[in-house]
């Protein structure tokens, strides 16, 4: 095959909007995939992703089409997962814009979308889902001249589950993705985007090759590990791993590194075979915006723990994690998000992949507090909140805030936007058309991480869309709120919270905790309190077990004594019993 017939792009889009459907009929038409092979979502590799019919992880592929190499990656569509796809659109020369006829453009389209102008990739607009009764081809294509500034006939109109248009996207793709530009320097210059374990090859880093030619057999350097290996298989996904001699300059494939230690290779990092070259710019670090402690159920299983998230780490770059304790819940790790979906997805994997019984704690921001001695630390978990005395004052993290809605709805999505602090921006306000409208505005992001998402698709009706990115750090009035349980300071159920709500979200919190905690021998008192002052209570009544049942006649101080014994024994419990706090707990504080 010449070198200059290779072409690397990607698909972009909001989530739902058929891209991994698309790609589906990619691989039929190419004949990567027998027929006999195919099913639904073939690059979604997870059970997760089938389930939920969302793309969490990246997925490359290599198709033969008349004569072409065509190298596609396709990407996740929600916004926890931009990072995935930015690392993406860094491999890749071109890029698929996929839109929704019946949905239209939507937050995370526009977002990808300038993701992709950023790294000046060619974007092929093509407008899918054509054949439902719903859709708004005419509409659709309007929106899209007027965003791109493109002509009308160069937007492609296909239905991925049927087939119909799709052939005339791959030759558009072959038409208009430029070339990557060949560089056959005999030194070598790999960028890894992405990267996974496998049990008997070692790490498997996946690679764009920029410069050079790798081969198997070659002795390469990690230029920003400062680590030297040897490549025991190289290949490219077909879609499974499939093994070549070499990889050339423009292609993408895989390398097997042998590494059993995850933590020696990154994302972002440059393989070489000469140690003194310059590395590739690489990728921003990422920030993660959410922070959560997880644990084990039974301590026994930290080991496995640490081990499982060390895996998931290698292919979700966006992770951050480090050791944590806690007296209630014993060793864990306090771990970094982007978002709440990114927790979800996150557990799950630890349950299903790794088997392990989790307990969660409640999700937070990470705070700049700075004390009166002029010091600053982050905080991203309550059990490290300083003292108030010592705290001079706090800041937090705000998110510029995109929300795309239609018009009727405006008024209840701004409604929820304030309810949240929102302050708009200066162009607060953008008619995509006469029908949609996107609301620009600033958010603290602690307004946003625990239910905005659910609210904000309950007062649109399902219809609007959210974006956002990190804005700025902001001052906020915060405090600790300790949670007690049975008089016992329960850590992992402390949050930190706004002054101002203080009092009125201890009432929901011990509210939630009196329906979820079981009931015991003894009365178990659920307390909100903010330093030494109690702010909310409530009490969950003891369980009563007639001890005067068997008694049958006789004078009434037989009862009498009876019931006394029975009444210093729950004193006794009460004095020394333990309340369990059940996982349910910890999803009851975080919904309040």
């Amino acid at each position: 095959m010449k070198q200059e017939q290779i072409k690397n792009f990607c698909i972009i889009a909001h989530i739902d909007h058929g891209k991994s459907t698309l790609a589906d009929r990619f691989l039929e038409l190419t004949k990567t995939v027998e027929k006999r092979d195919m099913q639904e979502q073939v690059l979604d590799q997870m059970d997760l992703e089938r389930e939920r019919g969302i793309t969490i992880k990246l997925a490359p592929v290599r198709m033969r089409y008349q004569d072409y190499q065509l190298n596609l990656i396709d990407t996740p569509g929600h916004v926890d997962f931009t990072y995935e796809v930015s690392r993406s659109l860094a491999a890749v020369e071109g890029a698929v814009l996929l839109v929704d006829a019946t949905k239209g453009i939507q937050a995370q389209t526009l977002a990808n979308l300038y993701l992709a102008l950023e790294q000046d990739l060619e974007i092929i607009p093509v407008i899918n889902k054509i054949d439902l009764a719903a859709a708004r081809v005419k509409e659709v294509k309007a929106d899209i001249v007027k965003l791109l500034g493109v002509k009308e006939d160069e937007i492609l109109s296909i239905s991925a589950k049927t087939g119909e248009g799709v052939q005339e996207v791959l030759k558009k793709i072959i038409k208009k993705v430029p070339d990557p530009k060949i560089q056959k320097d005999e030194d070598s210059r790999a960028l890894i985007f992405d990267s996974t374990f496998d049990e008997y090859r070692g790490v498997l880093a996946y690679i764009r090759v920029f410069e050079g030619e790798l081969k198997k057999g070659d002795t390469v350097h990690l230029l920003t590990a400062k680590k030297k290996l040897e490549i025991l298989d190289i290949g490219c996904f077909s879609p499974k791993y499939s093994s070549l001699s070499s990889l050339k300059s423009g292609e993408i494939g895989y390398i097997a590194t042998g590494l059993k230690e995850v933590s020696e290779i990154g994302v972002g990092d440059t393989v070489s075979n000469n140690k003194d070259q310059t590395a590739l710019a690489g990728y921003k670090e990422v920030k993660p915006m959410v922070w959560a402690g997880i644990f084990c159920q039974e301590g026994s299983d930290y080991e496995s723990l640490k081990e499982a998230i060390e895996k998931i780490k290698l292919n979700d770059a966006a992770l951050i994690y480090e050791k944590e304790s806690s007296p209630a819940l014993g060793f864990g790790f306090r771990c970094g998000f982007l978002g709440m979906l990114h927790i979800d997805i996150f557990t799950e994997r630890l349950k299903r992949e790794f088997d392990l019984d989790l307990i969660i704690t409640v999700p937070s921001v990470a705070y700049k507090v700075y004390s009166t001695k002029g010091e600053m630390k982050v905080i991203s978990s309550a059990q490290n909140f300083p003292d108030p005395t010592l705290i001079d004052k706090s800041e937090e993290p705000w998110m510029k805030v995109d929300v795309l809605t239609p018009k009727e709805y405006m008024g209840n999505v701004m409604e929820l936007i304030n309810e949240k602090r929102g302050v708009p921006q200066s162009n607060s306000m953008e008619y995509l058309d006469e029908r949609r409208v996107v609301l620009h505005y600033y958010m603290p992001l602690s307004g946003i991480i625990v239910d905005f998402y659910d609210r904000l698709k309950n007062v649109s009706s399902g219809y609007a869309s959210l974006s956002y990115e990190f804005y700025e750090y902001q001052p906020a009035v915060v405090v600790k709120m300790d949670i007690l349980v049975a008089d016992d300071k329960i850590d992992s159920l402390s949050t930190i919270i706004y002054k101002d709500e203080a009092h009125i979200a201890g009432k929901k919190i011990v509210a939630a905790l009196k329906k979820t905690l079981h009931r015991q021998q003894f009365v178990v008192k659920i307390q909100a309190a903010l330093g030494g002052k109690i702010i909310a209570a409530e009490r969950i009544s003891a369980l009563r077990k007639d001890v005067t049942a068997n008694l049958y006649g006789g004078d009434v101080t037989r009862k009498r004594k009876v019931l006394e014994k029975q009444k210093k024994g729950k004193k006794r419990m009460k004095d020394q019993g333990k309340v369990i706090i059940p996982k349910e707990a910890f999803m009851a504080v975080l919904k309040r």
